[in-house]
């Protein structure tokens, strides 16, 4: 009799806690891609259903086309995705959409596939072309129909990208040819990501490929080109998961969704930095936002 009370006793303070009964019999595998943003948001995701009783395993540093496959597979099973990428990249839509729009189109689309969208974040994580903010002042450029003139006019520029939105369908070819003008292919260096940034600040390039919520923006004193045209569709942040597994554990929902609700450009962009600029780790970031936001 006292073993079973005992037992009652531990099974009713667990439930008290917020741990997931019978989590921990099934692993999650939080994937992530292979940039700053996505790695935090993978240790984010990590640490708080760790902290809520599961089993987590963290996949991040995958390119975007190998982590959709992954998750269509059923390899991993939950990430945080933004809605111009899979409009674009994964449904192949061309239509220009506005925000919301993209949301329920993406929201309807990959639900054939398995894949649930949660609630989008105020975060939205678009690419971006800056430039250093003195050097931008010296040519006149504000805009990318500016940057176009210049180009077109001079030919002087170089630009620094990653090689995936250097081949990506919304990437660097069809920009150029919606503003009508070309960088030239020996004008292009390709690099990771987090070079981009070190090379713009060091002009070793005058132009980077950024992303608009990058904490190294304001920290490096760049500037953002204004996308004048409206070329760059809406990259809402929003966590993604199978439905298999979201049938089997409802209650990701609401922890996934009580993180989208903290995040905005701003909230990004400062724990982007932190990493990026201060060094502090990842794990640490992750770590001190989950308990400064009162998620665990």
């Amino acid at each position: 009799m006292f073993m079973k009370s005992l037992k009652t006793l531990v099974a009713g303070a667990a439930l008290s806690a917020g741990i997931a009964t019978g989590a921990a019999a099934e692993t999650i595998v939080v994937g992530g891609k292979n940039f700053t943003e996505q790695q935090l948001l993978s240790a984010i995701t990590e640490q708080l259903l760790e902290a809520k009783g599961f089993d987590a395993d963290n996949r991040s540093g995958m390119g975007s086309a190998a982590l959709r496959q992954a998750m269509e597979s059923g390899q991993i099973d939950v990430y945080w995705e933004y809605t111009g990428t899979s409009l674009i990249t994964y449904n192949k839509v061309e239509e220009k959409l506005d925000a919301a729009a993209t949301y329920d189109k993406v929201k309807e689309l990959d639900a054939a596939v398995g894949i649930v969208w949660l609630d989008a974040s105020s975060a939205n994580n678009t690419y971006a072309l800056a430039m250093r903010k003195t050097d931008a002042v010296e040519k006149g450029l504000v805009t990318l129909t500016d940057l176009a003139a210049r180009v077109n006019g001079k030919g002087d520029l170089t630009l620094g990208s990653n090689a995936e939105f250097y081949a990506r369908p919304d990437g660097l070819k069809p920009l150029q040819a919606a503003y009508a003008f070309d960088f030239g292919r020996s004008n292009v260096k390709r690099m990771d990501s987090g070079l981009v940034y070190e090379a713009l600040k060091n002009g070793d390039v005058n132009v980077g490929l950024v992303f608009a919520t990058d904490g190294r923006i304001p920290a490096f004193d760049f500037v953002i080109l204004t996308d004048d045209k409206g070329y760059f569709p809406a990259y809402a942040l929003a966590p993604v998961i199978r439905a298999e597994v979201l049938e089997k554990h409802p209650e990701l929902a609401d922890l996934l969704n009580a993180v989208s609700a903290k995040l905005n450009d701003e909230v990004m962009a400062g724990l982007n930095a932190r990493v990026d600029v201060e060094k502090v780790s990842i794990e640490n970031v992750a770590t001190d936002f989950l308990n400064s936001s009162g998620l665990i």
